[in-house]
């Protein structure tokens, strides 16, 4: 089975600056994104990884990332991972976030994305918990979030 978005990350991987390259793609396709000037890093059936700079751009009055910054760097994260991993017949959609602020966010944030459940073709629509884990330079997590994404069934096209 193949995936036209995950296809393309992996075509675009094989150049110089690939990462970047999809990232503006992403980007382009979803605009809000590119306020926080994201880099996808790793994309695979059930993970996305992206990092961003710690840069004035994202940062708050008190000199860290700020957390809206890092809630758009997650929903980025959980958003790609799903459309890489669904089948082609299943779409999604966001219907709300958790998230844990953990510590003060200094420096290179890095966002990993991982599915609670296994992403499956269905006649039904479900339930698909994602987890983003945000970490700083020195690796220790200092954002969590839960992002609740309903998957279903496209709808057939009328012909």
């Amino acid at each position: 089975m193949s995936n036209r978005l995950l296809d393309l990350y992996r075509r675009l991987r094989r150049w110089p600056a690939g990462d970047w390259l999809f990232s503006r793609a992403v980007c382009f396709k979803a605009p809000y994104f590119a306020s926080i000037a994201p880099r996808i890093t790793t994309l695979e059936p059930g993970r996305c990884e992206a990092t961003i700079r710690h840069r004035r751009r994202v940062s708050n009055h008190i000199g860290t990332v700020h957390a809206i910054a890092l809630c758009n760097l997650a929903e980025l994260v959980a958003g790609v991972m799903t459309d890489a991993s669904l089948p082609a017949s299943m779409r999604w959609i966001p219907r709300g976030m958790t998230v844990e602020y953990l510590k003060k966010a200094v420096g290179r944030m890095h966002a990993v994305a991982t599915p609670d459940i296994a992403l499956v073709e269905s006649a039904e629509g479900y339930d698909l918990p994602v987890t983003v884990a945000v970490r700083d330079g020195a690796g220790e997590t200092v954002f969590r979030a839960r992002i609740a994404m309903r998957v279903s069934p496209k709808p057939a096209r009328a012909g």
